[in-house]
């Protein structure tokens, strides 16, 4: 015996209108391509005073800068390169001195060395 009553039973949804709400689809071809033009190109958008266009499967702004989103990427991606580039030279160039360094000092031991037992004879 249920708690609540009858068992659950859904209440039948009405049937779906099958007609469209667009008139498009009774326009004859060439009417169709006066109204919208044979060439659709990629969808584009204005909101709020930016453009938008969806191209490559991401939408790109074509408002609020010279610069395309595509060389936006590009000039991120070439400037992380350049900055690992520098980064490494830095390395190198504070292991040559290390180097330098050590054989500087070496050198002078050397040449310590030399002038005491010029001294001793």
């Amino acid at each position: 015996m249920p708690l609540f009553g009858n068992t659950f039973s859904p209440k039948k949804t009405p049937p779906r209108k099958s007609a469209s709400l667009s008139s498009l689809h009774t326009l004859d071809r060439s009417t169709r391509e006066i109204e919208l033009g044979l060439e659709y190109g990629p969808p584009a958008l204005n909101i709020g005073g930016q453009s938008l266009k969806f191209e490559d499967g991401q939408w790109l702004s074509e408002t609020g800068g010279s610069t395309s989103n595509r060389e936006l990427q590009r000039l991120k991606k070439r400037n992380l390169q350049l900055e690992e580039e520098n980064n490494l030279l830095k390395l190198k160039i504070e292991t040559l001195m290390d180097m330098l360094t050590e054989t500087t000092v070496e050198y002078h031991m050397i040449e310590k060395e030399l002038e005491d037992l010029k001294s001793q004879h």
